[in-house]
């Protein structure tokens, strides 16, 4: 599958970032790329929450350069699912390989910014989407600490 993107000068930040998550590297032999996400995301646990933290702040700067309150939900939709399925061990792992949340969030700006509609100012929406994303970040670090405690308690 060959990516093809639009060069917005604003956008080129982004676009090199969220490749550098998800698109950077290839498996020798194949069409498969991958970046950083999968890389630290098969760390359990741990990297999928390090995985999370990048993939919100991809999030808050497209928020920035524009994107709008539907745009906005779909980019969030990429990010929990990502982050809820990868964290399965093996399975989210394969997952992450394919999926490609970062990409699909910039492909969602990128579309936005051709049609013209990335004018305006969401911030009333921002606030309570960046609170729900900080209680899931909350939520994943608790659950971390709670699954470590228990492994511990088994092991010794």
């Amino acid at each position: 599958m060959k990516e093809e993107t639009i060069q917005i000068p604003e956008l080129e930040g982004i676009d090199n970032f969220s490749k550098l998550l998800d698109t950077r590297f290839r498996i020798p032999g194949t069409d498969i790329r991958f970046g950083f996400d999968f890389l630290i995301g098969i760390v359990p646990y741990a990297g999928d929450i390090l995985s999370f933290i990048f993939s919100c702040g991809l999030v808050i700067t497209m928020v920035r350069h524009g994107a709008s309150g539907q745009v906005l939900g779909r980019m969030i939709f990429n990010v929990v699912l990502d982050t809820v399925v990868g964290s399965i061990p093996i399975f989210g792992d394969i997952f992450d390989l394919f999926y490609k949340a970062n990409r699909r969030n910039y492909h969602l700006l990128e579309e936005h910014y051709g049609e013209g509609e990335y004018k305006g100012s969401i911030w009333r929406v921002i606030i309570p989407i960046l609170l729900a994303m900080l209680g899931l970040l909350v939520l994943m670090f608790w659950l971390t600490w709670m699954l470590v405690s228990w492994f511990w308690e088994v092991l010794f």
